[in-house]
């Protein structure tokens, strides 16, 4: 094999397949990045098992070839090469030497033959969505996927699509984060569920404009994501989801509307007073004066008032200020609107056309 391509499209298409390279790899060959010079163009390659990625670069085909390098070296190698064309060429024993103006590298490589391909995706259940409202609707939700994988369909997102609707959900047994989005076409009913894994890497990738489209292939095992010239496929999470409708419920005894932008203030000043190791709730007492924040922890303590137009009872509650502030920092209404039932139940910001849902459990607390 010979090609050579600039090192900025080498280094783009290697950052973008490293993203599935495994940390730790149960045989050598997962450790690679496949390198494929044939007909259709230059092609890289990485593949977990679990999620794989693909993706085409620019360059030009001198001999046409395959080989697997060792994918830490080969994207250090290229990382630390000059802004230049880079020349990449293999001998019988796939000893690859890669040179870039006066730097000259020669590593061993493998033959490819025991790499695992990305999986065959049929492409009949599909949707087309922009780049931006994909990476925004998994932003939105993607901190309330569960950070193990004890309960491994709290370690994925909910998708589920009907007619021209899309809604996906993620929760992790504390909190609940749900967004609506409307699609361009009406597709058929569809519910699957991706690991969370593979949404992070994904938000990494795609561009994010809102010009730029996305197709998604759904099959019972895998998702294909396929945007300009690189493929994603990840393997699903097999299992029924959580009947997430059951836990949200319509009744409340109280709703505040609140400035988003103040109430945002006033939860990260008395996180200040919040250590790792003494994780004390923040309280929030609503009543007909106001809405008063306060903490009081092994550092300090803080109180401050904010102004909130209430309906209902006053209500004092406990709640993780985190999970609060995670929610809040991707929701772009000025005012934001929350609904408590009692101080045991959860606390759930929403708005009237339910776009976003965010529930959040209560911390109980001493007098």
């Amino acid at each position: 094999m010979k090609i050579s391509a600039s090192k900025k499209d080498l280094l783009d298409g290697v950052n973008t397949v490293m993203k599935a390279v495994p940390a730790r790899a149960t045989a050598p060959i997962m450790e690679c990045i496949l390198i494929e010079a044939d007909s259709q163009g230059i092609r890289l390659t990485a593949n977990d098992s679990e999620l794989g990625i693909e993706t085409n670069i620019k360059g030009l085909i001198l001999e046409e070839g395959t080989v697997a390098l060792e994918a830490k070296f080969f994207s250090g190698i290229v990382r630390s090469l000059p802004d230049s064309t880079v020349n990449i060429a293999t001998d019988a024993n796939y000893i690859t030497n890669i040179t870039c103006d006066k730097a000259v590298f020669n590593i061993a490589g493998r033959s490819g033959i025991d790499f695992v391909a990305l999986p065959e995706i049929e492409k009949t259940n599909h949707i087309v969505m922009s780049q931006f409202s994909l990476r925004e609707i998994i932003r939105q939700t993607i901190f309330s996927v569960a950070a193990n994988d004890n309960n491994q369909l709290m370690a994925g997102e909910y998708f589920e699509i009907k007619g021209d609707r899309l809604r996906v959900i993620a929760l992790d047994g504390q909190r609940i984060a749900i967004r609506r989005i409307e699609l361009n076409e009406s597709y058929g009913d569809v519910s699957l569920i991706v690991p969370g894994k593979t949404l992070r890497e994904i938000i990494k990738i795609v561009t994010g404009e809102m010009d730029d489209n996305i197709d998604l292939y759904f099959t019972d095992n895998h998702i294909l994501f396929e945007f300009g010239t690189t493929k994603v496929v990840s393997r699903l999470i097999e299992g029924e989801y959580f009947r997430i409708d059951r836990m949200i419920s319509s009744d409340y005894d109280t709703r505040i509307t609140v400035d988003k932008r103040t109430f945002q203030s006033c939860i990260e000043r008395a996180s200040l007073l919040i250590s790792e190791s003494d994780r004390r709730p923040i309280i929030m007492d609503i009543t007909d004066d106001g809405m008063e924040l306060n903490i009081r922890s092994t550092i300090g303590t803080m109180n401050e008032t904010i102004d909130i137009d209430k309906e209902g009872r006053d209500l004092k509650i406990g709640f993780n200020p985190q999970f609060v502030k995670d929610a809040l920092s991707v929701i772009d209404d000025e005012n934001i609107t929350i609904y408590f039932t009692n101080s045991k139940a959860p606390i759930i910001i929403k708005d009237e056309e339910q776009s976003y849902v965010y529930l959040v459990l209560p911390i109980t607390f001493s007098a």
